[in-house]
């Protein structure tokens, strides 16, 4: 497939203005990003009940736009960009069985709606652009909880959103396990991008989708037909698709690049990897954001055993440390744990966990003993918050670093 790096057409116009065991995230976060959190709704229903609800809601809403007023107007058709989970950014199991029962219900139920497939071509072609993520609502001490469903239908002409809905479902019918990519990526996949995606989701009808996002919808076609390559084991085919979306003026994202570094791996090209995982960590200090994964033995500070997983740490601690002293940057190193096991036990590990990666960097780069410090957290800022301790909550066995002032480092 190709594509071209601009917007171009009528459709578009108005936009261009616009587990396993324990693990350790490496996480640079910017502070006072927006907030995605969706306002609170009604009870959780069963998956079904849900879909239904919060799919005939964002319908009954287009119904009064000029677009479906009269007797010949035809079907309008929408472009449905794969759904997420908004907490990690994720595409897992459990978005992939939300974004089928939506589409289902659209085609059997709603046929003033053409849902096209996903690509370059047809966002000249839709009217619509439509959104989905699933938000975990948590309760303190249960693994499991409710999930809020949003969905947003954008306007591709205009870029505002027109239709937004929510409605809750029940957190235990589903599997939040995360897609191949995201288990298999060696960072979390959630930027600047992601957040965009996440708040589009969220954004109240009449209000602009945000515009980050949307100024980089004509690359995203090829990023998911990409993911959808890796998933299915075509490696050479994704590695072509990445570093076409890489090639675009807006293709620079986080889950490209990793994409180029997973691909590259699989296909035994350790050079390309490398320089990969290099623009991954400088990707990350540019934009104050970025998570980098670490398997670790349970209950210990000693990474997983099993060297096909723990291999290119010493690549990945090494390109870290060089990187980030090129940079010149600060840090606060931030440990954090899943929520099994006492808490105190859980804070001990956190920090000494931070206080090991620590250590690590500064063994390739002793300025790191002046520019940072470690703290630990335990379970008190999970993402997930399940208490698996898989591939499910491997985002919550992390340790952040955190930007900050040199004056405040050390």
């Amino acid at each position: 497939m190709t594509f071209s790096d601009s917007i171009s057409g009528s459709a578009l116009r108005g936009l261009k203005a616009v587990s396993i065991s324990a693990v350790l995230l490496l996480s640079l976060a910017i502070a006072g990003c927006a907030s995605t959190e969706p306002a609170p709704t009604t009870a959780a229903q069963r998956v079904d009940q849900a879909v239904a609800q919060v799919t005939d809601a964002l319908v009954a809403q287009t119904q009064s736009l000029p677009d479906m007023l009269g007797v010949a107007v035809g079907r309008r058709g929408v472009v449905l960009d794969p759904m997420i989970d908004a907490n990690s950014g994720q595409q897992t199991a459990s978005t992939q069985l939300l974004q089928t029962r939506v589409v289902d219900r659209i085609r059997t139920k709603h046929t003033s709606l053409e849902l096209l497939p996903f690509q370059r071509a047809n966002l000249d072609k839709a009217s619509y652009l439509l959104t989905g993520t699933l938000t975990h609502q948590r309760q303190i001490g249960k693994s499991r909880g409710a999930l809020q469903i949003n969905l947003a239908l954008t306007d591709l002409r205009s870029g505002n959103v027109v239709a937004q809905s929510s409605a809750m479902a029940r957190d235990d019918e589903l599997d939040n396990t995360p897609l191949a990519f995201e288990q298999d990526s060696p960072v979390l996949p959630k930027d600047r991008l992601i957040e965009g995606y996440a708040r589009t989701a969220v954004t109240p009808a009449g209000q602009p989708a945000d515009p980050f996002y949307i100024q980089r919808l004509p690359v995203a076609p090829v990023v998911s037909e990409a993911g959808a390559s890796y998933n299915a084991g075509r490696y050479q085919e994704a590695l072509a698709q990445y570093n076409e979306a890489n090639a675009s003026p807006v293709g620079e994202q986080l889950r490209v690049l990793s994409g180029i570094y997973l691909a590259s791996v699989k296909l035994d090209r350790p050079a390309e990897a490398d320089k990969a995982f290099g623009k991954i960590v400088a990707f990350g200090i540019a934009n104050k954001q970025l998570g980098v994964k670490f398997l670790f033995n349970p209950g210990t500070t000693v990474f997983w055993s099993d060297p096909k997983v723990s291999g290119p740490y010493g690549l990945w601690l090494a390109r870290i440390a060089q990187v980030s002293t090129q940079a010149n940057v600060c840090m606060d190193i931030v440990g954090h744990t899943s929520r099994t096991g006492a808490e105190a036990l859980n804070d001990a590990l956190s920090l000494q966990r931070a206080s090991y990666i620590r250590q690590r960097l500064t063994g390739v780069s002793p300025v790191f003993g002046e520019r940072t410090r470690a703290a630990g957290k335990g379970y008190r800022e999970n993402i997930i918050g399940s208490g698996t301790d898989n591939a499910v909550d491997a985002l919550d066995r992390r340790v952040e670093f955190k930007i900050v002032g040199c004056d405040r480092a050390g």
